[in-house]
């Protein structure tokens, strides 16, 4: 694993190895956006879209304005246009709707939870959902909830995650989707 970084020689405390941004594209199997979501495609635009053509990124990030009140991208996504800026790179929103923590530990919640997969690419969402699993998210936990455009009910969450984490007093939670039980139809006779 290689980390990519603006700064990478003030990020040896890391404990993996840091390289530039464009150094990790030119490694990478598979991207992770998590700058903040207000610099995101100037940032990518910085690496350049031949550097990224054919990679999947998954993007967990979400432009909010500075006081956390309003989205930077209220009509649209930052999953969107990311992929529309960078139509040759599979792009797959997840992981938005949580903290840091519930991220790569959603075993420290009291029960299960929800991920949410937004993507055109469904070989992306696969790959992605293969790493959901190594961060310990089940695929029972793992809701492909459509194509990128869906990435805007994620983004928006963020809205409603401020909200619940005052109320709560915490940012360590997470939602769970529940569904109707499944009604069984009567066996055929």
């Amino acid at each position: 694993m290689l980390l990519g970084s603006r700064q990478p020689k003030e990020r040896t405390d890391l404990g993996l190895p840091v390289a530039s941004l464009n150094e990790t594209a030119a490694h990478a199997e598979v991207l992770v956006n998590a700058t903040p979501g207000t610099v995101s495609v100037e940032l990518l635009h910085s690496i350049g879209a031949p550097a990224l053509a054919g990679t999947p990124l998954i993007d967990v990030g979400v432009g909010l304005s500075d006081d956390f009140t309003e989205l930077s991208h209220p009509n649209s996504s930052l999953g969107e246009q990311i992929q529309e800026a960078f139509p040759l790179t599979p792009v797959v929103k997840t992981l938005c709707t949580m903290d840091s923590t519930v991220m790569i530990a959603p075993a420290g919640l009291d029960g299960p939870s929800t991920v949410f997969l937004s993507g055109d690419d469904a070989e992306a969402k696969r790959t992605t959902g293969r790493l959901l699993t190594d961060l310990g998210w089940p695929p029972s936990s793992q809701l492909d909830i459509g194509g990128i455009t869906t990435a805007r009910g994620q983004e928006h969450f963020a809205l409603l995650f401020m909200g619940i984490a005052g109320g709560l007093g915490s940012h360590t939670f997470n939602i769970n989707v529940v569904t109707r039980p499944s009604v069984q139809s009567p066996p055929s006779m």
